[in-house]
């Protein structure tokens, strides 16, 4: 019996297995937004993320439990107000902030790394760039967002006492000039604690250690600046309080609003800067916020390379 060969197939060039599937791919052809757009959506998603918006529930945890905090005390004196009938709240709009910064330090901490150092672990900073969105956009988004989560955190209580003067029937002249006060007062406060706090998380990727540098240099430096003010007052070297108060931001704000916004000053001896003073202190609280700026700039310039 014959036995039978397969007969072998010939063999196929590699190029004659190349086939061509059509998926559905089309090409935009929507409108254009433009950077501004850009812009916006990340300043959004960024504001968002401050508070665990958008996010996992554990992720909203820390910064709900914070903004509560801060708002707990303001209902409490309030509520203290009303009952009482008192002739005027516990505690000045403008001092609220300096009071509770503890808790601001806190958020800071927590979410300045949050903002930056995701994109920087996971180098996704190159692709915002590959978009039509330029470096000084990307450093405006993220400032101006973490700014706008403190100003809230830092604004609502605030509400919360001038809507607690107005039930208690407090003067509204009085009530509302205090209110724009303190106003005034946190927005710079977000201003500054925003650019120290992104500048600080932006050196490192890792968020754990963005979160202890940033505590440790705005704890740090309050209680340097607080114990250096209290050897001056001691020693009698008054007229150098005011100049040691430029090294600590709380202690900047603190010198700023006792100069120009009738607040009471904490320094030892409850002197804060004079107006000349007082004009250092505005310039020099400008020119860190300029200099934050500035420094995100250059370090997202490098980044994105």
């Amino acid at each position: 019996m014959a036995a039978e060969h397969p007969v072998p197939t010939p063999a196929t060039a590699p190029g004659d297995q190349t086939r061509i599937h059509n998926i559905g791919y089309r090409s935009y052809d929507g409108p254009r937004l433009g950077r501004a757009y850009a812009r916006l959506s990340l300043y959004s998603q960024s504001l968002r993320g401050a508070y665990g918006l958008g996010r996992s529930a554990k992720s909203k945890v820390l910064p709900m439990l914070l903004f509560v905090v801060m708002c707990v005390p303001a209902a409490i004196m309030v509520a203290v107000a009303v009952a009482t009938k008192a002739k005027e709240l516990p505690v000045d709009y403008t001092r609220y902030a300096i009071i509770m910064q503890a808790v601001i330090s806190l958020y800071v901490a927590s979410q300045a790394p949050q903002s930056v150092s995701r994109d920087l672990r996971f180098k996704t900073v190159p692709l915002y760039f590959s978009r039509p969105i330029e470096t000084a956009d990307y450093v405006r988004a993220k400032f101006a967002a973490l700014a706008s989560a403190l100003f809230v955190l830092t604004a609502a209580p605030l509400l919360v006492l001038y809507i607690g003067a107005l039930l208690a029937k407090l003067d509204l002249t009085d009530q509302t000039k205090g209110f724009a006060q303190g106003l005034v007062s946190v927005a710079l406060l977000s201003l500054l604690f925003a650019g120290i706090g992104l500048v600080i998380a932006s050196v490192t990727p890792r968020r754990g250690f963005g979160i202890a540098a940033v505590i440790a240099v705005l704890t740090i430096s309050y209680g340097a600046v607080s114990t250096l003010q209290a050897i001056a007052d001691v020693q009698g070297s008054g007229g150098s309080i005011a100049w040691i108060g430029l090294f600590s931001p709380i202690t900047l704000i603190d010198g700023v609003q006792s100069a120009f916004l009738g607040a009471n000053s904490s320094f030892p001896g409850g002197v804060g800067p004079s107006d000349t003073e007082g004009v250092v202190y505005v310039l020099v609280g400008l020119g860190l916020i300029a200099a934050c700026y500035g420094l995100l700039v250059r370090r997202y310039k490098k980044v994105g390379l």
